[in-house]
């Protein structure tokens, strides 16, 4: 396999551990098992100098999705509904948004900086 889907399924275990530690008191339960399988399957038949880069890159996009989810605050938010409306306090988008994209590039970074140092005739 290519080095950058060693990276995507370690992002993958790095996300899914963060949301199963995130939502423990809810579906926490359940992913963070599968993300310890996954992970335990990855460091036995994967490429582990992708494992802390793309774990790194992982963490980051549960806060992307907060932020997205957020992304109407600061303050109150309403949305119309038939017979009504719903209204919910948001918080702001941008730290989330911001530790988010760094743990990202940071993880992407180096990920390029492992497949540099890497000789060329490893597979």
């Amino acid at each position: 396999m290519r080095t950058a889907t060693w990276f995507g399924l370690w992002a993958v275990a790095g996300a899914a551990a963060a949301l199963g530690v995130l939502t423990v008191l809810t579906i926490g339960v359940f992913v963070l098992p599968a993300a310890l399988i996954l992970g335990a399957v990855l460091a036995w038949r994967g490429r582990r100098e992708q494992a802390v880069a793309g774990i790194v890159a992982g963490l980051g996009l549960p806060l992307l999705y907060v932020g997205y989810l957020n992304r109407g605050g600061p303050g109150t938010v309403c949305t119309p509904l038939p017979g009504g409306g719903e209204c919910t306090q948001e918080t702001s988008p941008w730290p989330w948004a911001a530790a988010g994209l760094l743990l990202v590039i940071a993880g992407i970074t180096m990920s390029l900086a492992a497949a540099r140092r890497r000789p060329r005739n490893q597979v």
